[in-house]
């Protein structure tokens, strides 16, 4: 089957507030509703400074997308904005298609795309917050659906019906809420556990951040074919938006012994529903607590700097402030520059070149490994598990033998050198 004919045909709308921002937030939806499966037929726009509070579009516009609904064949509306539970239910009524509003896309999005349990869960939260204050307009609907229920003898009869259905579906929300936000805090208390254990081990921690399908991905996979134990633990990569959800860790040991802990994050999009944002702290939480976060920014798309822009408010509602960072202007194959290209912390770049990986590298090194010094030790010859776990965990740069005993310099971190202090000769 021809995958064309799988997908959804919709006819996409907004408002155009005369914000330099609009025609790529546009652009984004369109994106976004192919990320969900479908095929966006036509766009509608209009503009006005304000939504209509009933309608969204102004009374000639909201007829002209009836129109457009009936001439394209389209069963599905999908708008670039949050909108309220009687706007949504107005223009259902005005163009009898299917209303999807952006935040609802991208709960459907990330619906589709969770994997773990915890992603299920997070997504499950926000949906269900999401639905909560709509509750009375789909639950009344499927009540008269069932009932048959209409203007006239016996309506207040039903109308009570559908407010004791209302109260019914409200507390079997609120319920469900109560239940997912326990499994999550239970989640979370496991999360927290392996980060405290990485924590133990003295390992820096590197998160990488940014836009969704800016090639965060790639860069992880980019870092683990050169650095990782395990090359067969590789991240997914799809050009999709919010391809996956999960937050992936992986230990990366460089040619000098010095080791580091990678995280790649959920990718952000503009309005991020806060709902989403909130319920995925806890796997944002890897950004919050990393010694060093790597801003992915596609580099290539014009609209670059509202990416990152999106990027950075969104790191600081979830309270990830004062965090060290370096930015990888990504996907500079794509464009005529010359890359690698540094300045200050700020790199060019492509995840698929070799060069750029080890120039990245070397500015990781630069701000996570700043603690390290170099160290003289002697170490008795009944001590040889140090030798070893020197030979395996540090940079050796010189080894010589005594009568007494195995002379090693090398490159320490605060932890090792306080824990082999005794055996320090000099230090550089």
């Amino acid at each position: 089957m021809d995958l064309q004919e799988t997908l959804t045909p919709v006819v996409t709308i907004g408002l155009n507030r005369n914000t330099n921002s609009f025609e790529y937030s546009m652009t984004e939806l369109n994106n976004l509703a192919e990320a969900n499966n479908m095929k966006v037929v036509e766009t509608l726009v209009q503009k006005l400074d304000r939504p209509d509070p009933a309608t969204y579009f102004g009374k000639g516009k909201i007829e002209e997308l009836a129109q457009v609904v009936i001439d394209d064949g389209v069963d599905t509306i999908v708008v670039n904005d949050e909108l309220s539970p009687s706007q949504i239910r107005n223009i259902e009524k005005n163009t009898r298609a299917r209303i999807i509003d952006r935040t609802g896309l991208i709960l459907e999005i990330f619906a589709n795309r969770a994997q773990s349990r915890e992603a299920k869960l997070q997504v499950e939260l926000a949906k269900l917050k999401y639905q909560l204050p709509r509750l009375h307009t789909s639950a009344s609907q499927r009540l008269d659906q069932q009932t048959g229920t209409s203007s006239g003898a016996g309506g207040a009869t039903n109308r009570g019906a559908g407010e004791s259905q209302y109260e019914l579906n409200r507390r079997t929300l609120e319920k469900r809420i109560t239940h997912v936000n326990q499994e999550l805090k239970e989640t979370a208390k496991a999360d927290q556990t392996k980060r405290k254990q990485r924590d133990r081990s003295e390992m820096p921690t590197v998160a990488l951040v940014g836009y969704t399908n800016a090639g965060k991905s790639t860069v992880m996979n980019g870092m683990i074919n050169l650095f990782g134990e395990n090359e067969d633990k590789q991240v997914m990569v799809k050009n999709m938006l919010f391809a996956t959800l999960d937050t992936s860790v992986r230990k990366l040991t460089l040619p000098d012994q010095k080791r580091f802990l990678l995280s790649d994050t959920v990718g952000f999009v503009s309005q991020l529903p806060h709902q989403l944002v909130q319920a995925f702290k806890s796997t944002l939480a890897e950004a919050a607590n990393a010694d060093l976060l790597i801003q992915v920014v596609d580099y290539s798309d014009p609209h670059r700097e509202l990416m990152m822009k999106t990027t950075e408010d969104t790191l600081a509602e979830i309270g990830v402030t004062g965090v060290p960072m370096i930015v990888a202007l990504n996907k500079a194959d794509k464009m005529e520059v010359s890359f690698p290209s540094r300045e200050g912390d700020n790199l060019i770049m492509s995840a698929m070149d070799e060069k750029s990986l080890q120039e990245l590298t070397t500015m990781i090194k630069e701000k996570i490994f700043k603690n390290y010094q170099k160290l003289t030790l002697l170490i008795p010859f009944n001590a040889g598990d140090v030798v070893s776990y020197l030979n395996e965990n540090t940079n050796i740069e010189k080894t010589d033998y005594r009568d007494d005993g195995t002379v090693i310099t090398a490159e320490l971190n605060d932890a090792d050198a306080k824990r082999f202090e005794k055996y320090i000769l000099a230090t550089e």
